[in-house]
Formats: structure tokens, C-alpha cells, sequence
């Protein structure tokens, strides 16, 4: 039997796309969801094998993980599914991916390398839009400087959300202005705006606590670490929104990020990536992600995308650009 992959969460707006890529990519394909008849409706559909279980049945986690090679979970919140399902991981020596935005993920991620490296697995959080472009981004805009000591990563991203989109982004104003200084994650009084340029004139983005702020150090060796985050009119209420975008929307917007690296010396390169819509990015690089692992290439311990891939992950992404400004 080839090396199979298990796409948890598949019966959301996210997880549908991405478990569909996974078919048409040719992989080994398992879907899994917490509820036994949309997760039937989603492996008949693509007629492979549907796996119910929830996240806070350990026996059950561990069951559904046999003959699994990777695990990629697209569950969110992650707050409730990404911790049992990185330890069920790391005791089964399953690989763990997950398309998380939130930074208490990437957290738990890092927190877990000790114990990935003991058994051989590679746990990496992040392989969507959320962080693989600004990953990408910030270790090839790194190298184009000596001595790297500063990095302010800017997001702009465009168009609609989904539910499980938003509902992973409650609670980030809570979190407040977070920055990396020295090495540490550190809340600062107050949050200042910035102007960045993204190609069609300045606008101002505010700090936001992203996973970049941890994956950013993994990759590129800086402690130094600012991110900042606009949309088109913040986020909605969750209550208030579709499924998701529908496909026509998605072929509309692009996403775009820029990475500003500033050397010891004070010499300062900044460069941008572009890409298609967040939630197509999201269904293509994660699966190209899980891909790579399934193939053998992986790296154990806590990884990022660029860390275990490289600055070329995001550009091998269809449709997406890297330009030195």
C-alpha cells in the first residue's frame, strides 16, 4: 500500500477544496470530519474512504491513524483541534500539517519539536496562505541582505471569508499588538499603523499576531519580527457570512505580501509576493505540502514551510510571483 494521506476537516468550505485537490493530484486520499454523515457525503463524492471521529476521543484519534502517513488537518477553530491532533500525531508517528492562521497553533507547533525529532515526524503548522507566501517571502528577502537583523512582514489580503476563517480569527484583537523582540514574543502598549505599498499606492495596515511571528524566526533566523495585516473592511461577523467565496469570486482577487529585511549594516531590501486568491493558494499548497512529505521529503522536528522547502515553495504555486522592490 502507497502512503496515504488523511485530510481532516474535510467537510468544510476549506477541507472540501483541499481534500478534491488532494484526489485530482493523485494521492492516497482519507477524509475525516467529526460528523458521520457529511463526512460520507464528502468520500462518496470523491469515492475514497470517510473516517468519523472527534478530536477529544484519543482512542478514536489514534484508530483513525492507523495506515496514515500524514495527517493534514483543516479543522478550525484549530484552538479546538490542532492539540490532540499534533500529540495523537507525534505518539503514532504520523506527520502533522495544518492550514492554521492562528498564532497559539503555530505555538503549540514549535512547542512539539523536541518530540517530533524523537519520533521521526515532521510537524509543521501553516502550510496555506497563512504562512507559506510571507514564509517563502521572508527567507528569500533575508538572503538579499548580510547579516539579517529585522524583518516587518505587511498582509493584504481581498474578497470574502469563510466561516471557519472567521471563527479562527475571534479573539485576535484580544491578543493586541504582539511583536517579536530579541527572541520573545512581546505585547506593546499600543498599536501603530504603518503605510505599505503593495502596487497600487500606499495604505495603512495595522500590527496583527500572526503565525509569521513564529515561523519567521524558524526560517530565517531573525528575533527581530513585526507583522502587519489589511483587508478590504476588516472581519465580519461570523454570523453574518456565506460558506465561503464562491469560485468566480475567488478567480477575482489576488493576495498580496511584502517582507522588508533590514541587515546589521542598515541596508534594508524589500521584495512581494502575489497570489491568487487565499483560499485557492491554500487548497494548492497544502497539498503540494503533503505531497513533498508522502514522497519522503521531510525534515523532522518543528518545521516552517520555507525552513523545510525553501523560498521556491510559494512561487511553485501556480500563478504566484516574487518581485525584488
Amino acid at each position: 500500500m502507497g502512503a496515504r494521506l488523511l485530510v481532516y476537516g474535510a467537510t468544510g468550505y476549506t477541507g472540501r477544496l483541499v481534500a478534491r485537490r488532494a484526489v485530482e493530484t493523485g494521492l492516497d486520499v482519507t477524509v475525516g470530519g467529526r460528523d458521520a454523515g457529511r463526512t460520507r457525503e464528502v468520500a462518496g463524492a470523491l469515492g475514497v474512504e470517510g473516517r468519523t471521529f472527534d478530536v477529544d476521543d484519543g482512542a478514536a484519534v489514534r484508530a483513525a491513524l492507523t495506515e496514515v502517513d500524514v495527517l493534514l488537518n483543516v479543522a478550525g477553530p484549530f484552538r479546538r483541534t490542532a492539540r490532540q491532533l499534533m500529540d495523537a500525531s507525534v505518539e503514532t508517528g504520523v506527520h502533522y500539517l495544518d492550514t492554521t492562521a492562528e498564532l497559539a497553533t503555530f505555538e503549540l507547533a514549535a512547542a512539539r519539536d523536541g518530540a517530533a525529532l524523537s519520533a521521526g515526524t515532521m510537524i509543521m503548522s501553516g502550510t496555506g496562505w497563512d504562512v507559506v507566501p510571507s514564509d517563502s517571502l521572508a527567507l528569500h528577502t533575508a538572503r538579499r541582505v548580510a547579516d539579517p537583523v529585522r524583518l516587518t512582514i505587511a498582509l493584504r489580503v481581498t474578497g470574502g471569508f469563510s466561516r471557519g476563517s472567521l471563527a479562527s480569527s475571534e479573539g485576535i484583537e484580544e491578543l493586541g499588538a504582539l511583536v517579536r523582540r530579541s527572541g520573545e514574543l512581546v505585547r506593546l502598549d499600543g498599536a501603530t499603523t504603518r503605510s505599505f505599498d503593495f502596487g497600487d499606492g500606499p495604505e495603512d495596515l495595522v500590527p496583527a499576531p500572526m503565525g509569521d511571528l513564529i515561523t519567521g524566526a524558524r526560517s530565517t533566523g531573525i528575533e527581530d519580527i513585526e507583522v502587519f495585516l489589511g483587508t478590504d473592511a476588516g472581519f465580519p461577523d461570523s454570523t453574518a457570512t456565506t460558506a465561503g467565496p464562491t469560485d468566480d469570486e475567488r478567480g477575482q482577487g489576488r493576495y498580496r505580501a511584502l517582507a522588508e529585511v533590514t541587515g546589521r549594516d542598515g541596508r534594508v531590501a524589500q521584495s512581494l509576493v502575489s497570489t491568487p486568491n487565499g483560499y485557492t493558494f491554500t487548497q494548492l499548497s497544502s497539498v503540494e505540502i503533503a505531497r513533498r512529505v508522502l514522497s519522503g521529503q521531510f525534515t523532522p522536528g518543528f518545521q516552517s514551510p520555507a525552513s523545510a522547502y525553501g523560498p521556491e515553495l510559494a512561487t511553485s504555486v501556480e500563478d504566484t510571483t516574487i518581485v525584488d522592490l
